[in-house]
C-alpha cells in the first residue's frame, strides 16, 4: 500500500486510540483473522520500544474464542489506566491480545518472521478437532512417529525419558495423542495425528498453510506439525497470538493446556503413558487459563500463554513471548503488568 493510501486508511477506518497518539511513522494497516484491515500504531518503528505503542485492533479476531462470548462479545474495551506505564520485555519478540475486543496491549517486534518450535502445535490442535469428528478414533503408531526427534511421549527432554513410550503398532486414542502433544509437547504424538487426519505431514502442512490463509495470517508458513526445524518455516508473535485466540474456541484443547499432570493408556491397557505439563506457570500464576512452551535451538525458548483477570475472572488476554531466556519470569511480570494498567469498561 502507498503512501497516499494509508493516509486515506488512516482517516477513514474508525479505531479508538488508548493513551498514545501517533509517534512518527505512517500507522502500518493489518489484516485481522476476519480480513478486516485492523490499525497497529508504531508497526513502522519496531527498534525503539518507546514507540512501539500499539492501539485497536477490535474486530480483527471476530471469530476468537467461545460462541457465547466471542470476540467484541463481552462488550468492553480494554482502556489504559491513568497510572499507565509503558513495558519491555528482553525477548526476540513479544505481544499481549485482548481476545474479546481484538485490541493489542504490548507489541514488541511483533511481526518478526521466525522459528516458534513447539508452538507450532497449538495450530495442529486446531486442525486435529477440526477434522476429527470423534476424538475416541484409535490411531495406529508407526515408525515414523516413533523416531521423532527431540521429545516425546514419556520423555520430556530428547535425553530424558520418565515414563513408558510409545510402540510400533500400538493403538492410542486421538484425545489421548491430543493430550500428549499438548501437555509433554511430544513430537512423536504430533506426527501421529497429521499422519491419522492427512495421510503424510506434508499433506498435513498444506493443511496448516491453507488455515493460515483462512485466518489471514500473514507472517506464518508452517513445515510440519511439530515445529521441529526445518527451512522456510516461520511464523510471528502476532499470528501465534491470534492462533491461539482462535483456538479459544475449542474447549477440549484448554481443558488439555490447563491439565499439569495426568495418564493416559493404549487402547488395550497395555500401555500407560504419564505425562506433565511442560508450562510451569500453571501452578504459579492464579488466572492462568492454560499455555503451551516451544524450544529449538533456531527458535529458542518461548512461551504462549492465556489468562484472565484475577479479580473478574473475565477478561482473557493471549501473550506471547519469542525467543526469551527468561521467559518464565517475564511472562509472569507481562500479565501482572496487563491487569494493572488497564481497565475494561
Amino acid at each position: 500500500m502507498n503512501l497516499l493510501g494509508q493516509i486515506l486508511v488512516t482517516i477513514l477506518l474508525p479505531v479508538q486510540f488508548y493513551g498514545w497518539g501517533f509517534v512518527g511513522n505512517v500507522p502500518k494497516v493489518l489484516l485481522g483473522v476476519d480480513g478486516k484491515q485492523s490499525l497497529v500504531q508504531g508497526a513502522e518503528t519496531e527498534k525503539n520500544s518507546e514507540t512501539e505503542k500499539v492501539t485497536s485492533l477490535r474486530g480483527s479476531i471476530t471469530d476468537a474464542g467461545n460462541s457465547q462470548d466471542n470476540a467484541g462479545g463481552s462488550g468492553y474495551l480494554p482502556v489504559r489506566g491513568k497510572d499507565f506505564y509503558p513495558i519491555k520485555i528482553f525477548a526476540g519478540s513479544s505481544v499481549v491480545l485482548d481476545v474479546d475486543s481484538g485490541t493489542l496491549l504490548h507489541y514488541d517486534n511483533g511481526r518478526l518472521k521466525t522459528p516458534i518450535a513447539s508452538l507450532t502445535k497449538i495450530m495442529t490442535a486446531i486442525l486435529v478437532v477440526e477434522n476429527i469428528k470423534n476424538l475416541d478414533e484409535p490411531v495406529i503408531i508407526d515408525e515414523e512417529a516413533l523416531r521423532a526427534d527431540g521429545t516425546k511421549v514419556g520423555c520430556p527432554t530428547s535425553v530424558n525419558c520418565v515414563s513408558e513410550r510409545l510402540h510400533l503398532g500400538e493403538k492410542i486414542t486421538v484425545k489421548d495423542l491430543l493430550t500428549a502433544m499438548l501437555l509433554d509437547s511430544a513430537n512423536d504424538a504430533a506426527i501421529a495425528l497429521a499422519k491419522h487426519v492427512a495421510g503424510s505431514q506434508a499433506a498435513f502442512a498444506a493443511l496448516m498453510n491453507e488455515k493460515a490463509k483462512q485466518l489471514n495470517l500473514g507472517d506464518s508458513h508452517f513445515c510440519n506439525p511439530s515445529g521441529l526445524d526445518e527451512d522456510n518455516c516461520y511464523s510471528s508473535a502476532y499470528d501465534l497470538a491470534r492462533i491461539a485466540a482462535f483456538s479459544l474456541r475449542y474447549d477440549i484443547i484448554w481443558k488439555i493446556m490447563k491439565t499439569q499432570e495426568t495418564d493416559v493408556d493404549s487402547c488395550d491397557g497395555k500401555y500407560i503413558h504419564h505425562l506433565k505439563n511442560t508450562d510451569m506457570l500453571l501452578g504459579q500464576i492464579s488466572n492462568c487459563i492454560g499455555g503451551k512452551t516451544g524450544f529449538t535451538y533456531n527458535a529458542g525458548r518461548s512461551l504462549m500463554l492465556a489468562a484472565v483477570d484475577p479479580e473478574t475472572e473475565r477478561h482473557r488476554v493471549i501473550a506471547v513471548l519469542i525467543n526469551d531466556n527468561n521467559r518464565w519470569t517475564d511472562m509472569k511480570t507481562l500479565i501482572d503488568w496487563v491487569y494493572n494498567n488497564y481497565q475494561w469498561k
